[in-house]
């Protein structure tokens, strides 16, 4: 499974919306600053994630983006299908789609069952908190790294 550039950055941004839960709406032109993107490529990617219920928004001058509900109820496999729209390793375990014309013969369809349902597992148990708790402790070790050869 390759994420395509629109999931990677979405994920990223609503990460960092984790990070700031509760401090109220994160302004656009801060979230796309932080992740490097244009302000209307990550407002098309936040206005997918707004319509599914993943994100709401904030208007006026402190205004912005902010998460729906708390991060450890927002799962990796919600947003990733928001964006992605499917996760599936290959088109045949796609349960979405219509399955491969070789489904019944191919020898490698079990293996590509077993992959599918590791990483739906890991994608339905990881949250957004996970993550943005993940991001957070690299940003320490970086720090701190830096600190001691600085």
């Amino acid at each position: 499974m390759k994420l395509s550039t629109r999931s990677r950055y979405g994920l990223k941004a609503v990460v960092d919306l984790a990070v700031c839960y509760g401090d109220g709406p994160v302004p656009l032109p801060q979230l796309a600053a932080q992740q490097g993107v244009s302000e209307a490529y990550l407002e098309l990617l936040l206005r997918s994630l707004r319509k599914s219920g993943v994100v709401e928004t904030a208007r006026g001058a402190q205004g912005g983006y902010a998460l729906s509900r708390a991060p450890e109820e927002i799962s990796v496999q919600e947003v990733l299908g928001v964006l992605e729209g499917t996760t599936a390793l290959v088109d045949c375990v796609d349960t979405g789609m219509r399955g491969c014309e070789n489904a019944c013969a191919c020898a490698a369809r079990p293996l590509f069952l077993k992959l599918q349902s590791r990483i739906n597992e890991v994608l339905k148990d990881t949250s957004i908190r996970d993550l943005a708790e993940d991001n957070l402790q690299q940003k320490r070790r970086l720090t701190n790294a830096t600190g001691i050869s600085g």
